[in-house]
């Protein structure tokens, strides 16, 4: 990654912080940082040129939930006109006890996905990534299924009770959290993050050949901004357990180095999703082989359905430029 340029959203904190740091003082020559404000963005840029002894950090204000957020952060971008790199889609939301609908009404927990398609898509429409960019966004070790208080949703049997088996339809039901579909916090995460991981192996079969997307499962690191918000029977169960389990717990910055060691994977495995192995929330990551993962007819309902959310198709004229 060295001379690269980099952006990381969700960075005002955790590991996308922590993977800012950590791209600056392996050679980056500059790394975008996002929040949810300008002033935090800015802050955290300064905090970091601070700590880090560089000057390498741009600020960008980005609100995944919303919409007009990510075009002017597009929009931004554009007028930069500099192609990024690496992009770390960092930024992700562990949903509370009582369910959130955003205003685009998407479920609180998958809304960061919708943003982080429509900011991509948009990257790519506008050539501002890189021809050999790698991409790299948050799954989580649920998605694969055999993690206490934790289970997704059976989609093609969700799909065939409700939705006369239209599983896009199915999934879009889960991002807005409709009809028939029960709030249950741990399994709404779940959810998002397999929805995540099929997102990934659809854009993949979409990208030129010499790009590359990753979801990577930063496995467990409990002392993070996204751990304080998780709901009671996570903070006050699952957290000080792996606290107490050799090996279920880790730093953020040893968290962010599997972001970062996947950005440097070839395309041969791009659409893969990577996590720790079955049982464990820490140590080397491995592809996923479970067969719901991957499930091409899943995959491309996801796709189908954030496309839908969204609004936004990569096969659509781009409405962007460098020139505009």
């Amino acid at each position: 990654m060295k001379h690269s340029i980099a952006l990381v959203t969700g960075a005002t904190s955790g590991l996308g912080y922590a993977a800012a740091s950590i791209l600056a003082a392996e050679g980056c020559r500059q790394v975008i940082v996002t929040g949810r404000s300008l002033a935090r963005a800015q802050e955290t840029a300064a905090q970091l040129a601070t700590e880090t002894e560089t000057q390498v950090f741009t600020p960008l204000e980005l609100e995944l939930e919303t919409p007009a957020s990510v075009q002017a952060a597009l929009a931004e971008l554009v007028k930069q006109g500099r192609p990024i790199d690496f992009l770390l889609l960092n930024a992700g939301m562990v949903p509370g006890k009582a369910r959130v609908i955003t205003a685009a009404g998407v479920e609180a927990s998958q809304a960061p996905l919708i943003g982080h398609h429509q900011l991509t898509v948009g990257l790519l429409r506008a050539n501002l990534l890189s021809p050999n960019a790698r991409i790299v966004i948050a799954g989580a070790e649920p998605a694969r299924g055999g993690v206490p208080m934790f289970s997704y949703t059976d989609m093609p049997a969700f799909a065939a009770k409700y939705h006369g088996g239209d599983q896009t339809a199915a999934v879009e039901a889960l991002v807005r959290n409709g009809p028939n579909v029960k709030y249950v916090p741990n399994n709404a995460y779940a959810d998002a993050k397999l929805n995540v991981a099929w997102w990934v192996a659809a854009l993949a079969r979409r990208l030129p050949s010499d790009m590359a997307v990753y979801a990577v499962s930063p496995g467990a690191a409990t002392a993070t901004k996204v751990s304080r918000q998780a709901g009671l029977a996570v903070k006050y169960l699952f957290i000080p357990i792996a606290n107490l389990i050799p090996g279920m717990n880790q730093t953020p910055e040893t968290a962010a180095r599997r972001y970062l060691q996947a950005s440097e994977f070839g395309t041969d495995v791009s659409g893969q999703f990577f996590a720790s192995a079955q049982g464990k929330f820490s140590g080397p990551i491995e592809a996923q082989r479970h067969p719901h993962l991957h499930d091409r007819a899943s995959q491309e309902a996801a796709w189908r359905a954030v496309v839908k959310v969204s609004g936004v198709d990569l096969s659509k004229p781009a409405s962007l430029s460098a020139a505009s």
